[in-house]
């Protein structure tokens, strides 16, 4: 008896944003009954995830990019600020870089193209939660074409006159990279709660809210 028994002490909290109904329904039923996954929430917009999510606490939120009122990338920077060390995979079926380099940059962890899959969607899922980055193959190719073209590298932190930890200065050269949250933590070698506590700092010395706007103030100078 034995083997088969709990496999998954502790399911992953998953919840999904879409305004379109057929296909939050859709999404949903795909992941009912899935081994290791729960579903704790389907939002219809930005607005309602904002006020719902942070209560419920999900581990995954799947984010259409696309919604009615507040953008998908907007909700990512207001759930990674509310929902310590939420993993956000967005959902598009636009082929669109700067929405995509925005996604990541305001810590979105993966990308996925619509339509996505069953299989595709809970494989992403898991990937996510196990560390990873998920992306369709399509996105992917479209980052690494961007990645060959390279820009201006970010202006470092002290070019702002802002006084940073050493610490608090190595997570900021890497939230400038564009790397998600758990990344960051995997690289220094610390919990996602204390980069996010030293986000928060960073965030509060550059008197900003988001990466993007901590991208837009370190450039400006």
């Amino acid at each position: 008896m034995s083997s088969s028994a709990a496999p998954y002490a502790h399911p992953i909290r998953v919840a999904m944003v879409e305004d379109q109904g057929g296909l939050r329904e859709s999404l949903e039923k795909t992941l009912t009954g899935v081994p290791g996954i729960i579903c704790v929430a389907s939002c219809a917009n930005a607005e309602q995830a904002i006020d719902e999510l942070p209560l419920l606490q999900p581990q995954v939120v799947l984010m259409d990019i696309n919604l009615p009122g507040m953008s998908g990338v907007e909700c990512v920077r207001h759930l990674v600020d509310r929902i310590p060390g939420v993993l956000v995979v967005m959902l598009t079926v636009f082929d669109n870089t700067e929405a995509i380099f925005n996604s990541l940059k305001s810590g979105a962890c993966g990308y996925l193209h619509k339509p996505v899959r069953g299989r595709e969607l809970v494989a992403a899922i898991r990937e996510v939660a196990a560390g990873g980055s998920p992306m369709s193959a399509r996105i992917a190719r479209m980052v690494v074409q961007t990645f060959s073209h390279p820009t201006v590298a970010p202006i470092p932190a002290q070019a702002a006159e802002v006084s940073l930890t050493d610490r608090e200065q190595a997570v900021l050269d890497l939230v400038l990279e564009g790397f998600p949250y758990k990344q960051i933590a995997d690289r220094l070698e610390l919990s996602v709660y204390t980069v996010n506590f030293h986000i928060r700092n960073i965030y509060g010395k550059l008197q900003v809210h988001s990466r993007s706007e901590a991208v837009a103030k370190l450039r400006k100078g």
